[in-house]
């Protein structure tokens, strides 16, 4: 299976990237153009071999961006293309994210190469890139999500590690400090009732497909440890002690349509 036109230069969208075409991209399904930024870790041992494979016919996935570890940006698909990076996932209702998003790769070798930390140099140029995507698309800082996001419990990049609380500092991410882990009541898997619904009502509210039956379930867990994975990452276990539900209840409040 190939894209829906061969790859062929192009002028690149972000100021300073280096454009290295890739063949797995196609038209945007029912999108003028992107209204969604997600982040990806590559996942394998190097930044050369990642970017190999994003533009090799036979990958059949593809990025709009890929960051190095040197902070240099090579862009794979036009923004105004839909590319092959997030696979099955939902965000709020979305369900084709590919045709609502950017996607931007940073290389690191993820939790399969010990989640190493990401070098600062790298994190400036995905806070620029992020930024400039934002500012010519008019987007919002919460629109900004992780690919763990898009498709709990099938991915888990970019990771516990990933500094969002830096991209946040320059306004291109939502992040509130989590709320310490600590005791108090939980919700796990096997509970029922209100309290359960409740907390499936503010995982829907986050942009998960939750469904607010009561029953804290497989899919209830999974979301849960997504949500820690991202913005409580001290405790990744899928339990939603009050560390995870009070600081997803401070998140929420930082979204536009609670202000």
């Amino acid at each position: 299976m190939s894209g829906d036109a061969e790859p062929t230069t192009f002028a690149p969208d972000h100021p300073g990237a280096i454009v290295r075409p890739s063949p797995s991209f196609g038209e945007r399904r029912g999108r003028a153009g992107p209204s969604l930024i997600v982040l990806h870790y590559t996942g394998m041992a190097t930044g050369e071999a990642a970017e190999k494979w994003l533009c090799a016919p036979e990958s059949e996935v593809s990025s709009h961006y890929l960051v190095h570890e040197d902070g240099r940006i090579v862009q794979m698909v036009r923004e105004q293309d839909r590319a092959w990076h997030a696979g099955r996932s939902f965000w709020k209702g979305t369900t084709d994210v590919n045709s609502a998003s950017v996607g931007i790769e940073i290389v690191n070798g993820g939790h399969d190469f010990g989640l190493p930390d990401f070098p600062g140099v790298q994190i400036a140029a995905v806070i620029a890139l992020t930024k400039d995507i934002m500012a010519r698309h008019g987007m919002g800082r919460d629109v900004v999500v992780a690919h763990s996001d898009v498709a709990p419990g099938r991915k888990r990049d970019p990771g516990e590690r990933f500094p969002w609380n830096g991209l946040a500092e320059r306004g291109v991410a939502l992040h509130v400090e989590p709320v310490p882990v600590g005791g108090g009541r939980f919700l796990a898997p096997g509970d029922t009732g209100e309290p359960v619904a409740a907390l499936q009502s503010m995982l829907a509210l986050y942009g998960f497909d939750a469904n607010a039956d009561g029953v804290f379930g497989e899919a209830t867990r999974i979301q849960v440890e997504a949500f820690q994975r991202r913005h409580r990452p001290a405790q990744v276990d899928g339990i939603a002690d009050m560390s995870t539900i009070e600081t997803l209840n401070r998140l929420l409040r930082l979204y536009p349509s609670f202000s």
